[in-house]
């Protein structure tokens, strides 16, 4: 007897609370996902789930793998991959573009300033308790010139949409933004599994990236360096993204190097290698700045290079990105970017941010406490989804204890509004269902100028109902169309 099968079940409310990326209404899909629509409702679960199971091999061969630490076991991975894609319309995607640059460029604008002349803070654009309060503020970079005057050369802008579909900044990445090892990945995958529906599909490309990045590393060394000596520096093995770093550096053709394969003499940074001690030019660095250098920085660092600060204030080596950025993402510097656009650029923020309580304003703090359940609370200085507390699935002794956490310490909080992210749907247990997803594209910051690819980390919250997406809490990703 022949086995009965079925075709994939959409499984949505007929009411969404959410955008849904694929819906306008009910099962009604928007113009862009008609096709990928009429064509998932072709499958069967089976079928489907064989492909799935195709991408989860694939993922093992290649070693896309990323570290949960908060299941306590801190054990590596398969970062989970939803195979239905996230697409962009090639006018909307022209929007986040420009706002990303815009942003950035402010950005690199405050990042420069704070440094140095520090006008911002004498115009009273943003107190200066703000600044010199933050951990990331580098003392040590005052006065410090960096190379064509650029703070952050790579960066990962997290964007959700609304309720109303508009795109919003959730919060910025600027120092050592992750993911775009997944993006490139990502579509290998989608490529190899679905060809006949990306063939069919008018996807822009974004393989040019590690030739872009690689490209702006080059273009930053000395200039009398010709041919420059680039290298990739990891924490090892241990760090959450070292399936990044190890796919970069061989997407380049560069060196990955621990702190141990460099030397500092007569303040210039050399590589060990069997031919004997190479100069290097241009560090891309995937260590946080307080781990650089034990003699200037956390002196019981065993990641960094001793001596390596003084190189690169003498200019005999690029760090990229650049030390003391980090202030630029620290979460309360977050309310004021809107403010440093208008500022340094005397333009009108192209992509909105989210209203944010500070709560070392005492005003502020008293209405967020008043509405604790409606609230999402940040630390500061934390990222990757840590440090945060949701109201609304928190409960009342939850709440209390943050609010004591908040007075011991308001400068390390901010808090906002709860926002629904948009849904997309993913493929879960044998049915397509919806889920709640961001994303981060990510931007390159060259001599030339801003450039991004069109496309980036869309992730997606795999549990039901999760806000969620952090790859390091356990959520996924889905590959990213931008389509003409």
């Amino acid at each position: 007897m022949e086995e009965k099968t079925m075709n994939i079940t959409f499984s949505y409310p007929e009411k969404q609370p959410s955008y849904d990326e694929m819906f306008e209404s009910f099962l009604k899909p928007r113009e862009h996902y008609r096709e990928i629509f009429d064509q998932l409702s072709t499958f069967e679960a089976l079928e489907f789930k064989e492909k799935e199971n195709l991408s989860k091999l694939v993922s093992i061969n290649q070693g896309i793998t990323f570290t949960v630490y908060n299941d306590g076991k801190g054990i590596e991975r398969i970062f989970p991959f939803d195979l239905i894609p996230r697409i962009v319309i090639k006018s909307e995607w022209d929007k986040i573009e420009a706002g990303v640059q815009q942003r950035l460029k402010a950005l690199n604008m405050f990042l420069n300033d704070i440094y140095h002349e520090q006008q911002i803070i004498k115009d009273k654009i943003i107190p200066e308790d703000i600044i010199l309060t933050c951990p990331d503020y580098n003392k040590q970079m005052i006065g410090v010139n960096v190379p064509h005057g650029i703070y952050t050369h790579i960066a990962g802008i997290d964007i959700i949409r609304d309720a109303e579909g508009e795109y919003c900044v959730l919060e910025d990445n600027l120092r050592t933004p992750s993911g775009i090892s997944y993006v490139l990945e990502n579509r290998v995958i989608m490529k190899r599994i679905f060809p006949e529906i990306f063939k069919e599909s008018s996807v822009l490309r974004i393989d040019n990236y590690p030739a872009m990045l690689y490209d702006m590393l080059k273009s930053l060394a000395p200039e009398h360096q010709s041919n420059p000596v680039v290298v990739l520096l990891t924490p090892g093995v241990y760090n959450s993204a070292y399936y990044e770093h190890v796919f970069l550096a061989s997407q380049m053709g560069i060196q990955l190097v621990e702190n141990y394969d460099l030397i500092v003499q007569d303040y210039k940074v050399y590589m060990r290698t069997i031919e004997g001690l190479k100069q290097v030019d241009v560090i891309y660095k995937r260590i946080d700045d307080n781990f650089l250098d034990p003699i200037v920085f956390k002196k019981d660092s065993m990641l960094g290079v001793p001596g390596l600060f003084e190189c690169y204030k003498k200019g005999n080596v690029v760090l990229v990105n650049a030390i003391g950025n980090g202030i630029a993402d620290d979460k309360s510097i977050y309310i004021y970017v809107p403010d440093m656009i208008k500022y340094y650029l005397n333009e009108s923020p192209i992509l909105k941010s989210i209203p944010t309580y500070k709560m070392s304003d005492v005003n502020q703090r008293k209405e967020a406490f008043g509405k604790m359940d409606q609230l999402v609370i940040k630390a500061t200085n934390q990222s990757g989804g840590y440090g945060m507390l949701i109201g609304n699935t928190a409960t009342e002794e939850e709440i209390e204890e943050y609010k004591k956490k908040i007075i011991e310490n308001p400068r390390n909080y901010i808090a906002q509004p709860i926002i629904s992210l948009s849904t997309a749907p993913c493929f879960i247990n044998d049915k397509i269902e919806p889920r709640h997803i961001d994303f981060r594209p990510f931007a390159i910051y060259s001599p030339d100028g801003i450039k991004l690819i069109p496309g980036g980390l869309t992730r997606v919250a795999l549990k039901k109902g999760s806000l969620v997406v952090n790859s390091s809490q356990g959520g996924g990703s889905k590959d990213t169309w931008v389509v003409i």
